[in-house]
């Protein structure tokens, strides 16, 4: 914001510096004065944002961009950011966890023990110091926090532990994108906990699953705890954090009658409707150019569900695999990757397929496969299917699987839709969108066993100590906020994270009276402990009202000629739109009873 404030008259003065003298315990003041803060905004939209996040952040001037994914936080933002930091911290140290900070640079021998410089591939930025060691950029500590433990924790005694920081991360992301959302370089908290078994480690990890729980609530999110897959982290067992909002990447899957949650990719499925069809004959059909399930459908006239898609998978640890799937249906590359035992599957090339089949894309067949075949669940119970017969321009109609072609595995690979039965109770489940803020793993002995992280028992015996990680991504915490809670006009803080709580707007900088009045309210304010922007700023009302929209403050308070001649000043909700005329000598206590109601009613 630039620094053209009115000429604040000299009674206002000692007001106004009385106000900007009071600290909060961390040593803030509770007012600052919009002329003069670094709040760059911008009135267009920037190009290359694609999420409403993204774009107002951007013009609300709270980050800007150093490089692709690497962005500077302002002051706004740090604000945000270190409410955000305070709610952590008073959740996990109040469940006895204990704070550390762990080096970014870390040796990239720790990540070859733990064999994991191979699964991060090129998402590990590695580096060479000057004498030629190999050395790598964090994007997470589980080796780090591992090799403290093995080298001082010898017994039993000295668990339970768990272990926190809150820092930088970098990640060499493909493709960064959504501004922080997806950033190579972003601030996490990371957290591991430490066991003497597997029932202590049960009891560390709810307790930080109810950390979350309060941290997410506290925000004044809308939001889900969802069952997930553990990914590059590893463990056997997750859920992720998700805040609802319709642009998210994740897709959940939802049972509105037992609350039965889990993400898409990890979501069970205990069957769906599908057309088992008659028994048939097997018979060869010639289709030509129908390589795609909607057109043959058509072209058959048969339901899509009753034909059997075949692709080729790659495993670079197992070799080709052909998946099998009912047409209307689409494979869940997650389940298939964990099923198999295997990583994360690679749809095979038209060239490849062609070159491990013998069968031109579209036409490919499950029958006289020469590799495994995996099919899902449903599959089995099909009496008469449409598959490829491997040549251009044919397919069998009639395949029954077991008896015209062989199934090495049948799972649940397939990916979960609205209407299917929920697992658990068997009503139709929902989908929503949500952004994932935080996850929590349940580890076991992947990294205790890798590193040998070993504690004598009371028996004199050793075991591995049992390990489960939680993590945090603050910047992106940030952005999911703003993602939930927008309009047409800016960004809608919920309270506890809002960088101001309220926002004073004097329309006449000039006019002593009212000049005078706003530094009375915003001298009651800071004493009363309120958050307060005061835009003095000798500008046009509209451009006011226009920036205080875009910076989202919870509560505007208005002072004008025209308010100031009735004793009063006007509040605007940035949430509902409501406007109340309040008496300018008690609008600060109603502030800050909004204020306190707000923090206490969350979601």
């Amino acid at each position: 914001m630039a620094d053209n404030a009115g000429a604040v008259p000299q009674d206002c003065r000692a007001l106004l510096e009385e106000a900007l003298s009071l600290t909060d315990p961390q040593g803030e003041t509770y007012v600052r004065r919009l002329s003069g803060y670094f709040a760059p905004t911008l009135k267009e939209d920037p190009a290359e944002a694609e999420l409403p996040s993204h774009r107002l952040m951007i013009r609300a001037g709270l980050i800007r961009k150093l490089a692709g994914g690497i962005y500077s936080y302002l002051p706004l933002m740090v604000r945000s950011l270190r409410k955000l930091e305070r709610i952590i911290r008073e959740a996990l140290n109040s469940r006895g966890a204990q704070e550390v900070l762990l080096p970014a640079v870390q040796p990239l021998e720790l990540w070859q023990e733990s064999g994991r410089d191979r699964k991060y591939g090129p998402e590990l930025l590695r580096l060479k110091d000057r004498h030629g060691r190999d050395f790598a950029i964090g994007p997470t500590h589980e080796e780090v926090i591992t090799d403290i433990i093995r080298r001082d924790v010898r017994s039993f005694r000295d668990l339970p532990l768990n272990l926190y920081q809150i820092q930088t991360k970098f990640r060499d992301e493909i493709r960064p994108r959504f501004g922080v959302m997806r950033g190579r370089e972003f601030i996490m908290k990371d957290a591991y906990s430490f066991d003497a078994g597997s029932e202590a480690a049960d009891v560390s990890y709810r307790a930080m699953y109810d950390a979350y729980m309060e941290i997410f609530d506290r925000c004044g999110f809308r939001f889900a705890a969802v069952e997930a897959d553990s990914g590059a982290i590893g463990g056997s067992y997750s859920h992720e954090f998700m805040v609802l909002a319709d642009s998210g990447e994740n897709t959940l899957v939802s049972c509105p009658g037992c609350g039965y949650t889990a993400n898409q990719e990890k979501a069970e499925l205990a069957g769906y409707a599908f057309t088992a069809g008659a028994e048939e004959e097997l018979t060869k059909v010639y289709t030509p150019e129908q390589r795609h399930v909607p057109e043959l459908a058509r072209f058959l006239k048969v339901p899509e569900s009753s034909i059997i898609k075949s692709m080729l998978f790659a495993f670079e640890d197992r070799g080709p695999v052909l998946a099998l799937i009912p047409g209307d249906r689409e494979i869940n590359l997650v389940k298939l990757g964990n099923s198999l035992g295997g990583n994360f599957p690679r749809l095979a090339e038209p060239s490849e397929t062609l070159e491990v089949t013998g069968c031109p894309p579209g036409f490919v067949t499950p029958v006289g496969a020469k590799i495994p075949v995996v099919a899902d669940s449903a599959v089995e119970k099909m009496l008469s299917g449409v598959v490829g017969t491997g040549e251009e321009g044919w397919h069998y109609t009639g395949a029954k699987p077991g008896r015209d072609f062989k199934v090495d595995w049948y799972l649940d690979i397939a990916l979960a839709e609205a209407g299917d039965p929920c697992p658990r109770c068997g009503k139709p489940v929902e989908l929503k969108k949500g952004i994932e803020v935080g996850h929590v793993f349940k580890l076991g002995t992947k990294y205790s066993e890798a590193l040998n992280a070993r504690i004598s028992l009371a028996d004199g015996s050793e075991a591995l100590i049992i390990m489960g990680c939680y993590g945090i991504g603050l910047g992106r915490t940030v952005a999911a906020s703003i993602e939930q809670s927008h309009d047409k006009d800016g960004i809608v803080w919920p309270m506890p994270l809002a960088p101001y709580e309220a926002a004073v707007l004097p329309l006449q900088t000039q006019n002593p009276e009212v000049m005078g009045k706003a530094a009375a309210l915003v001298l009651a304010l800071a004493r009363a402990r309120v958050e307060t922007m005061l835009d003095d700023r000798d500008e046009r009302p509209g451009l006011k009202f226009k920036d205080a929209d875009l910076l989202g403050l919870p509560l505007r308070i208005t002072v004008s000629e025209k308010s100031v001649a009735k004793g009063e000043c006007e509040l605007r909700e940035r949430g509902t739109g409501k406007v109340t005329m309040l008496p300018l000598e008690t609008a600060a206590e109603t502030v800050r009873e909004m204020r306190d109601k707000a923090l206490e009613n969350r979601p």
